[in-house]
């Protein structure tokens, strides 16, 4: 059985002049699997994608795919399709004749060209009365799923996606983003999405790859970055976060300038005489009135009480900085502007962050 990567990047490089947009990229990434890269803008996750379905050459390294070079095989001899934010669909034509174009290309008969249309019409949910109708006469969603049934009729091995969420409002998105992730479960296809939204990378991924000026700072599970980032770039870009610098001594024990700490607490992932972050999200932090004990605390005044559909965030001034609790709505909690508070949290929530690696 052949274990090589489905596709893998090794030494990939894009420079423009004297810039470099992607700095020697290595990447392996399964078949079958729904694979996000995160970044914001700038980082290189446009160029990475144009790299992959064909857009743009590579400076140097090479893009395998089931093991075969393909990094210098033109974009139309490539088993790969672009689902693109502009959606890039023909208006003047009906919804059939956008399914159907890629068929077309390939001269099929018009008899298996609207067979297939249809079947990919069932298998997007939508009406096969939608064969005759105009593009122009299509909401925003259904403009979404035309272009992907385009896509799929390429029969491409791997769907590349380029934000094609962004444009829609909240709604219509998460509605898209459950649905995309149930036809990957459907179509067994390989996904490579690119976005800047954390939220539809961990609605729908399988693996997530974080990228930061043009290098792959992280990859892994949605929940593996959440909870254990291997920097504070990641830390902070996966969402609210607290963190407070701490050093470990030869015992292992903790000890830190901001936080008052249990004695004999330690950090099982740090080394002693490490210095570091220790992270912990908002929704493990806890108001230390509630009768537990903690192995860190802090004291602080109320800045600010924020609602968040669900969620309740309370934001506390301290002498670590503003420290961020979360809870959920019904936990609300009365509490004045500017009141005196402890919070705590325990060490089985935390994560430490190396700032040495």
């Amino acid at each position: 059985m052949d274990s090589s990567p489905f596709l893998r990047l090794r030494g990939v490089v894009k420079s423009f002049g004297t810039f470099t947009a992607l700095d020697n990229i290595d990447l392996d990434i399964n078949e079958g699997e729904f694979f996000t890269i995160v970044g914001p803008s700038g980082s290189g996750k446009s160029t990475l994608i144009r790299l992959l379905v064909g857009m743009d050459d590579l400076t140097s390294g090479e893009i395998r795919l089931r093991d075969k070079r393909i990094d210098d095989t033109p974009a139309n001899l490539r088993p790969t399709c672009m689902v693109f934010q502009s959606l890039a669909l023909f208006p003047h034509m009906t919804v059939g004749q956008n399914i159907e174009f890629p068929l077309k290309l390939r001269k099929e008969a018009p008899e298996s060209r609207k067979a297939k249309a249809l079947e990919l019409l069932d298998l997007l949910r939508l009406p096969q009365s939608y064969y005759d109708k105009r593009i122009s006469q299509c909401s925003g969603g259904e403009k979404q799923r035309v272009a992907l049934a385009r896509a799929l009729a390429f029969d491409p091995e791997i769907l590349f996606f380029d934000e094609p969420l962004s444009a829609l409002d909240y709604r219509l998105r998460k509605t898209l983003e459950k649905e995309l992730k149930d036809l990957h479960a459907r179509t067994g296809k390989t996904f490579v999405y690119i976005t800047h939204s954390l939220e539809e990378a961990m609605v729908m991924s399988d693996r997530i790859a974080i990228m930061k000026q043009g290098k792959i700072e992280q990859i892994s599970e949605a929940d593996e970055i959440y909870g254990a980032p291997v920097s504070r770039f990641v830390a902070e870009f996966m969402g609210e976060v607290n963190l407070f610098p701490v050093s470990t001594g030869t015992d292992g024990t903790v000890s830190s300038d901001v936080l008052t700490v249990r004695p004999g607490a330690t950090l099982a992932k740090a080394q002693s005489g490490a210095a570091g972050l220790l992270m912990v999200r908002p929704e493990y932090v806890r108001f230390a009135d509630d009768g537990d004990s903690h192995d860190f605390t802090l004291t602080g005044t109320l800045h600010g009480e924020y609602a968040l559909g669900s969620r309740i965030q309370y934001e506390i001034e301290t002498s670590a900085g503003m420290v961020t609790v979360e809870k959920l709505r019904e936990d609300r909690r009365a509490i004045a502007e500017g009141e005196q508070l402890t919070v705590g949290f325990n060490t089985p929530n935390t994560h430490f962050i190396d700032e040495a690696a």
